[in-house]
């Protein structure tokens, strides 16, 4: 197996059409502090409690631009700090300029916002900078109650974000100094293009919009020319890129064994911090309980769960409680769990893109890590695009066959329980009117814009249930 030194970077950076004046591809620079980079005490001594020491390539290609006041598109490779490179010159205007909803930031999954918010908290401790979070799945009056207070950024999704706007008495965004769009491909791509135009409409012309994402897509390069004015591009990486620290393996398996491979793989690796990506919400519910059932210390993240029982996952994984994370693509999407060592795609995406923001759950920040894709006789084509996108041939995992074959039949009774708990927690779902609580608790129809990624990843189209008599 290869060192973390001998794993190949993939394509370099392509350049764009678009007629913005492009920083990317200056001669190198001698190394830069974040002092050097002209922030103020109090962002030096957050960023230096936080053990952050040198800027990233994107951070310091962008903070110069926008410390300036420049509109900023960032493109960068998913853990590259883009948050931070955002954050810090909110900020350090913030210092000068105090005065409530200063600035917004759009996500587009609850877990990203919650991630940006606490970082604004951190970065913004000494001085006293206070955040709300706004997004679906949470209760409309207390957010309400929150935006009263007038915090210095809202960090929300798009959808609940424009359902304030229009029904929240008294609050509206025309002092707001700064906007956010983060991840804008995946906002886009998640059909939160109609509120976001309608978002735009309800704030200030005048105003400092920075646009960052990890691809650039011609959405998203249509969204640029209707926000941003005379922007800067910084683009550090090519259009789609893995990192150089990342192993990238694949696993040829038989559709039938799919799932005894999978406990093969999370047996032999049962030491390390593991998240396993499926396509569907049943997929991972059906892998989590197997893999408890066999003694691994599992934990499900998916959109079918409420907004604490996901916060609450992610804080077991977090906090080491479990090793083991089964989720859909709601993680995969800027969440920064430092301590990842192993992404394994249990289902492959369908799209190169998903893959690469996948398998940058793990070596982040020049950690090692390692991607294990599983491979049916159906995805061949698949991984051969993925291959050919990020420009790296994977190598094969070797597995033991008679460890394989010894792994049988337990795994295949620990499926069958499996199955049948599913169908008892459905059951009792539905005899109690579990989903209509849950709906009721979440808003109803209005939280139907802040889309999880696994919906729309399963191809499941919204239905509202006709009431029965």
């Amino acid at each position: 197996m290869p060192s973390p030194e001998n794993a190949s970077t993939s394509a370099s950076a392509s350049k764009s059409p678009e007629p913005e004046e492009n920083v990317a591809e200056s001669a190198p620079k001698a190394p830069v502090t974040f002092k050097s980079l002209g922030l103020i005490e109090p962002l030096l001594d957050a960023l230096d409690s936080l053990k952050f020491t040198t800027p990233t390539e994107i951070q310091s290609e962008s903070l110069p631009h926008a410390l300036e006041g420049r509109d900023i598109i960032g493109v960068a490779a998913t853990g590259s700090g883009k948050t931070a490179a955002f954050a810090l010159p909110i900020l350090q205007k913030l210092w000068d300029e105090p005065k409530g909803l200063f600035a917004c930031v759009l996500a587009p999954t609850r877990e990203l916002a919650y991630q940006i918010a606490q970082q604004f908290e951190a970065l913004g401790a000494s001085m006293g900078a206070r955040c709300a979070t706004i997004v679906g799945g949470m209760d409309l009056p207390t957010q309400a109650i929150a935006l009263a207070k007038r915090p210095h950024v809202v960090v929300a999704t798009p959808g609940r974000l424009l359902q304030h706007l229009e029904e929240t008495k008294g609050f509206s965004l025309r002092t707001l100094k700064f906007l956010v769009l983060d991840e804008a491909d995946r906002l886009l791509d998640m059909d939160f293009g109609p509120a976001i135009d309608k978002i735009l409409k309800l704030i200030p012309r005048e105003r400092t919009t920075y646009l960052f994402s990890a691809t650039m897509t011609s959405k998203v390069a249509k969204l640029q020319r209707a926000s941003l004015v005379n922007p800067v591009r910084v683009e550090v990486t090519g259009k789609y890129q893995t990192v150089s620290t990342l192993l990238q393996h694949y696993l040829l398996v038989p559709l039938k064994d799919k799932v005894v491979l999978l406990v093969y793989l999370a047996n032999s690796m049962a030491q390390n911090s593991i998240i396993i990506f499926t396509r569907t919400v049943r997929d991972a519910r059906l892998l989590a309980i197997i893999l408890r059932t066999l003694g691994f210390p599992a934990v499900p993240l998916h959109g079918q769960l409420s907004q604490s029982q996901r916060l609450g996952a992610l804080g077991k994984f977090k906090g080491g409680g479990r090793n083991i994370l089964v989720a859909t693509d709601v993680a995969s999407r800027g969440l920064d769990i430092p301590s990842v060592d192993v992404v394994i795609n249990y289902d492959i995406p369908t799209h190169s893109k998903d893959y690469i923001h996948r398998v940058g759950r793990t070596a982040r920040a020049g950690r090692a890590g390692k991607a294990v894709t599983l491979v049916t006789q159906y995805d061949v084509e698949l991984l051969q695009r993925i291959e050919k996108v990020v420009g790296k041939k994977m190598d094969a995992w070797p597995t033991d066959d008679e460890e394989v074959a010894l792994l049988k039949e337990r795994v295949h009774e620990a499926e069958r329980l499996a199955i049948n708990e599913i169908k008892d927690q459905d059951s009792k779902a539905q005899g109690s009117g579990g989903r209509g609580k849950r709906r009721r608790e979440t808003g109803g129809g209005a939280d139907d814009r802040d889309r999880d990624d696994d919906v729309v990843e399963a191809g499941m189209p919204s239905m509202k249930k006709k009431s029965r008599r």
